[in-house]
C-alpha cells in the first residue's frame, strides 16, 4: 500500500504529522490536520529548505490527502528554520542531467506539482520567513495568499545562478500576478525583490512576533466561509488563466444546487449565521 492510500485509509489524527522529516538530509514535507486546517512544513533546514524529487512526492501525497478529507477548509504552507521558505531545487539534484531532454521532463515534473498545488480545492497561505525563490517562488506564487516578514525576498534569479530556464507555464503563472515588468527584472536582471517591494497585495508584510496571529486570523475567517463557493471559486479563477472563454455550467449548477446555498439564503433571510456543510 503506497502512502497516499494510507493516508487515505486512515486520516491523520489531529495534531500528528505525517511524513517526519528522516535523518538521511533528503527532508521532508510534513503534513499536520488541525481541525479545520492542514499544515504543511517543508522540513529541510539545513539547506534552506531545498525541494528534493522526495519532498515534491509528499507535497504531491498532501494535495491528494487534503483533497480526501472535506472537513480541511484551509491549508498553510511553511519552511522549517525560520530562515526560509523553500530555496529552490536541490542542486545536486541536477548533475545527473545529461541533456536538453533531462530538462523537458524536469520541467514537466515541476509543472505536475505546482498544478497539484494550485489545484487545490481550499484556499491555501504560503508563510514566508526569508527566502522564496526559484521553485520556493513558483511554490509560493501557487498559492492563494501569501505573507511574509520584512525582508524576506522573492525571486527566480536563475541568470546568475544556474543558467537554466522556466517552463511557460510558470513564467504566465508570474506574469499573470506580477506583471510582465517585474517579472523580466526577476529573470533577465536575476533581482530578488523584498516582500515590502512587491505589489501590493501580493503579499503581506507582518513582523515576526505577529506573523502567527496573522495567519491564524486568516485561517479562522477562510474555515467560516462556505466552502463550495471558495472551491468553485478557485476553479473559475484557475480556468480562467488558461482559457479567457472557459466553461463554468458545471460550476455555476453545482453551487446554486447545492444544500450550502439554500443554507445561507434562509440563514440571511432569518438573520442568523449560516451552518455551512460543505454540501
Amino acid at each position: 500500500m503506497n502512502a497516499v492510500a494510507k493516508l487515505e485509509a486512515a486520516p491523520p489524527e489531529a495534531g500528528q504529522p505525517v511524513n517526519p522529516a528522516p535523518e538521511d538530509g533528503q527532508g521532508a514535507v510534513r503534513l499536520v490536520i488541525e481541525g479545520a486546517v492542514a499544515r504543511l512544513t517543508f522540513d529541510r533546514p539545513a539547506a534552506r529548505n531545498a525541494m528534493t524529487w522526495r519532498m515534491y512526492e509528499q507535497l504531491a501525497d498532501a494535495c491528494r490527502t487534503i483533497a480526501a478529507m472535506p472537513e480541511v477548509r484551509v491549508a498553510v504552507l511553511r519552511g522549517a528554520g525560520g530562515k526560509a521558505f523553500i530555496a529552490g531545487t536541490d542542486i545536486e539534484q541536477f548533475r545527473s542531467f545529461t541533456s536538453g531532454a533531462d530538462g523537458i521532463a524536469y520541467e514537466e515534473k515541476v509543472e505536475h506539482y505546482v498544478g497539484a498545488l494550485e489545484a487545490l480545492a481550499v484556499p491555501s497561505i504560503a508563510v514566508v520567513e526569508g527566502w522564496a525563490v526559484g521553485g520556493g517562488m513558483a511554490l509560493a506564487n501557487a498559492c492563494d495568499f501569501r505573507v511574509a516578514t520584512p525582508g524576506s525576498r522573492f525571486g527566480v534569479p536563475i541568470a546568475r545562478t544556474l543558467g537554466n530556464c522556466l517552463s511557460a507555464s510558470n513564467v504566465q503563472r508570474l506574469v499573470a500576478a506580477l506583471g510582465v515588468s517585474l517579472v523580466k527584472r526577476m529573470l533577465l536582471l536575476a533581482e530578488t525583490p523584498k516582500a515590502e517591494e512587491l505589489p501590493a497585495g501580493y503579499v503581506t508584510v507582518v513582523p515576526p512576533e505577529q506573523i502567527d496571529a496573522h495567519v491564524e486570523e486568516l485561517c479562522t475567517r477562510l474555515a467560516a466561509h462556505a466552502p463550495i463557493t471558495l472551491r468553485v471559486t478557485k476553479e473559475m479563477l484557475r480556468r480562467l488563466a488558461h482559457d479567457p472563454d472557459a466553461a463554468d455550467a458545471d460550476l455555476v449548477r453545482e453551487t446554486y444546487g447545492s444544500a450550502d446555498f439554500r443554507e445561507g439564503v434562509e440563514a440571511f433571510l432569518g438573520k442568523r449565521p449560516p451552518n455551512w456543510c460543505g454540501e
